[in-house]
């Protein structure tokens, strides 16, 4: 028995590239009572439905920025995924309140409808770039974080469990370097920004089965951090087109050389699993009792893409599906 069957699940952003196969792993693997998919583009949903025509299927068409359309949709919820967001770095740069309307004021709105409706248990999404932020969409994700884990202090006496879960880029998803890279195989030259970029990677399968697991093993008020692989930013353009020229153009705004999932700060109160590290609020409603197993990481510890002890290499990435 998994602790998501029998529930009621709302998804926001269910239409993305996570929310679509985090709905068609629950529908195959586990037995959801139902699972409500809230975004707010009609034809989106309309092909999800089509595609996966199951029963326990509903549809909400609805912003995250609508409080009021939120909390009519996690009536009776038992479990909330928040995956919504704008995520394009280039367009929250250039549309900044946008990006805080949506990431930010979102997120308080998913918080406040949770409590109002009794949800028992919600988890946010977040990103490596919430770490050391360098860019707004970073810094909007970043606020979304302390926002989702102060809420279990928020929420009080009640019932509710709020927690996050950080990991780095998802191969091959809406919005990511692969299908650049396979656009620009055509012409035979492939633009990387700088040539000593890595990245931490995760598959979207990996994804979906980790923020599973974290629903099911949540206390309220954890990051969840797994334990993934880096790559360089070289050896995935060799692995997706071997034969293409590559010509550096340049660090973009708002970007890294690397990326950090876990910070020497944070370190000192984290605690490291076999598949991931788990970083415990600093907050007084954190009983240090909900936390067993595990072991304190070292001082000065950080987790960082270019010093990884796990790295793919280009025949590995090229077994990857990205086409």
């Amino acid at each position: 028995m998994s602790s998501l069957d029998g529930k009621i699940i709302l998804l926001t952003g269910g239409t993305g590239s996570f929310g679509q196969k985090f709905t068609d792993t629950l529908l195959k693997e586990h037995n959801p009572k139902r699972i409500r998919i809230y975004s707010r583009g009609e034809l989106l949903q309309y092909e999800m439905e089509k595609k996966l025509s199951d029963e326990r299927l509903r549809f909400f068409i609805g912003d995250v920025r609508d409080k009021d359309r939120l909390s009519r949709a996690m009536n009776d919820v038992d479990i909330v995924v928040h995956a919504a967001a704008l995520k394009q770095v280039p367009a929250c740069e250039y549309n900044p309140l946008e990006a805080i309307k949506t990431n930010i004021d979102g997120t308080k709105n998913i918080i406040e409808a949770a409590i109002d409706n009794e949800v028992e248990r919600v988890l946010g999404v977040s990103t490596d770039k919430a770490v050391h932020p360098v860019n707004l969409y970073g810094a909007t994700k970043m606020v979304a974080e302390k926002l989702l884990i102060q809420g279990n202090y928020y929420s009080g006496s009640r019932k509710n469990k709020f927690s996050c879960v950080r990991y780095g880029n998802v191969f091959g998803s809406r919005g990511s370097v692969v299908p650049l890279f396979i656009e620009q195989r055509i012409t035979g030259t492939i633009t990387i920004t700088d040539e000593r970029m890595t990245r931490f990677w995760i598959t979207l399968e990996q994804g979906v089965q980790f923020v599973v697991e974290c629903i099911e093993n949540m206390r309220g008020g954890e990051i969840f951090v797994p334990k993934i692989p880096s790559m360089k930013v070289t050896d995935l353009a060799r692995a997706i087109a071997p034969e293409a020229k590559i010509k550096i153009i340049g660090i973009r705004p708002g970007e890294k050389l690397h990326e950090v999932l876990l910070t020497e700060d944070e370190a000192r109160h984290s605690r490291e699993f076999k598949t991931h590290y788990l970083i415990e609020p600093e907050l007084p409603f954190w009983d240090a009792e909900k936390l067993r197993g595990g072991k304190a990481l070292f001082e000065g510890f950080r987790y960082s893409s270019e010093i990884n002890d796990v790295w793919l290499s280009i025949e590995e990435m090229k077994s990857l599906k990205y086409d």
